[in-house]
C-alpha cells in the first residue's frame, strides 16, 4: 500500500527558509511523489510538487493553500497509483487546473545553490 511520508523533521531549521519562504511540511510517496507547502509573510503561499517529470509550483493565497495542496495531493496520488508516472493527459490536465508555473528560480537560483554549498 502507498503511504504518505511527512519528510519535514529532515530539514534543518535555517534550510527550511527559502528567500522569503518558510517550508512548512513536506511529504512523499514511495520516494517518487513529492508535495511541499511553504509559508509567505508577505507573499502568495506556494505549493511545490515533483511526480517524475513534472515539477512546479502553485501559487495560493494562505487561506486556500492547505484545502488546494490536499486536493493537488490527492490527484497526484490516484495518478501515482494508476500508471506509477503521469500520463500526458494527467500533465496537461493538472497544469491548467492548478495554474502550475515554473519560476526561474527553481530553475537556477544561483545565490541558493552557494548558499547550499556553503552549508556542506
Amino acid at each position: 500500500m502507498n503511504q504518505w511520508m511527512d519528510v519535514t523533521s529532515t530539514f534543518s531549521e535555517s534550510r527550511r527558509y527559502y528567500k522569503n519562504t518558510y517550508l512548512e511540511i513536506c511529504e512523499v510517496m514511495d520516494e517518487t511523489v513529492e508535495i511541499s507547502l511553504f509559508s509567505s509573510p508577505d507573499d502568495l503561499y506556494e505549493i511545490y510538487f515533483s511526480f517524475g517529470k513534472m515539477y512546479g509550483i502553485v501559487y495560493a493565497r494562505e487561506e486556500e493553500a492547505v484545502e488546494k495542496r490536499e486536493q493537488m495531493k490527492a490527484d497526484l496520488e490516484q495518478e501515482y497509483i494508476r500508471n506509477k508516472e503521469p500520463s500526458s493527459t494527467f500533465i496537461d490536465s493538472f497544469v491548467k487546473k492548478y495554474d502550475v508555473q515554473l519560476p526561474s528560480d527553481v530553475l537556477f537560483d544561483s545565490d541558493a545553490l552557494m548558499e547550499q554549498w556553503l552549508d556542506m
